[in-house]
């Protein structure tokens, strides 16, 4: 296959999988579109024409030629310009690279990550939470999120794959959104839980048996195993974490249980104000399954891949 059309094909995908619904993102698309046939020609020369078809900010191609034939993958967490390095010198060595994905963005797909913040409101109120509400509370945190990225040296890693002539892209909510969509699956197929009933169904998934093994496994974060878990909500996609102060308007909405990757401290205290159980399933093991799910439709559709493994990922197939 051709890169374009892997890049293509993991955006489509990223959009079947993503709990709004593909309706709700095409709808989206199209108002973008919208927006930008009303623009001055100034506006358009700076748009970022990835946006007409793509609805998340994180997942871009970054560097290297759409026409390049892919067969070898390098797939990292994290691709920083150490693993770049990484690669060149596997090339050196006789490993064909055609091409580095990371799953983190990077770039210019860094540059405004927080954009993709937005799908967390609409996903919210599918779980009973206002729109008006969740809109109005995700809005200030997004601004936070952009502040904090407005000062990185975003462009880093891609100059360095530039230089050395290595395809790169990352792919974020495309696959977070296949993490989500899966385990909320397996969920609410499960009535009347435990909190120890989610842990063992998370705990028997091949990536999260893998974290185990280097003492990183799922944990009870806030709550007791003997807990109901009510109402569960998978919350793993959608740039990063949400408001801060979310947490009671989820509680009032009926969800009894959070499922996530990662909760800083001050997000945990306000859970634990609200009343609701938290499971930390792993961030980099959430990754990693996000990630091999849409592998896994890859391979499907165009044929093996070698996958060469690094930075924290680890191929398995489900």
């Amino acid at each position: 296959m051709r890169f374009q059309e892997l890049y293509d094909y993991i955006v489509n995908q990223g959009k079947k999988q993503d709990p709004r619904g593909v309706k709700a993102v095409d709808n989206l698309l199209t108002r973008t579109n919208e927006r930008f046939q009303k623009m001055d020609k100034e506006a358009k020369e700076a748009f970022d024409k990835d946006r007409l078809i793509n609805p998340y900010a994180d997942t871009r191609m970054l560097s290297g030629n759409p026409q390049t034939e892919i067969n070898t993958v390098m797939v990292g967490i994290d691709i920083d310009v150490q693993e770049l390095v990484l690669a060149d010198r596997l090339k050196q060595k006789g490993e064909k690279v055609d091409l580095v994905i990371a799953h983190h963005p990077s770039g210019r797909a860094y540059a405004n990550f927080y954009e993709v913040m937005g799908m967390q409101a609409d996903i919210l109120a599918q779980f009973g939470v206002p729109i008006n509400v969740a809109e109005q509370m995700l809005q200030p945190r997004m601004k936070e999120v952009e502040k904090r990225v407005m000062p990185s040296n975003h462009m880093r890693a891609v100059d360095a794959a530039k230089l050395l002539d290595i395809p790169f892209m990352c792919a974020h909510t495309v696959a977070d959104n296949h993490v989500a969509t899966y385990l909320q699956s397996i969920l609410d197929k499960n009535k009347d839980m435990y909190v120890e009933d989610i842990l063992k169904l998370i705990k028997d998934i091949p990536e999260y048996k893998e974290a185990s093994r280097n003492n990183n496994p799922p944990k009870i974060l806030l709550g007791k195993e003997s807990n109901r878990a009510g109402k569960v909500f998978v919350d793993m996609t959608g740039g990063t974490e949400g408001p801060q102060d979310i947490f009671e308007k989820m509680a009032v909405a009926g969800i009894g249980t959070l499922v996530c990757m990662h909760l800083s401290e001050k997000h945990a205290e306000n859970a634990e104000r609200a009343h609701l159980n938290v499971i930390i399933a792993g961030h980099i093991s959430s990754d990693n399954l996000g990630l091999n799910l849409l592998f896994d439709s890859v391979v499907k559709k165009f044929g093996n891949l070698k996958f060469i493994e690094s930075s924290g990922f680890r191929r398995f197939k489900h």
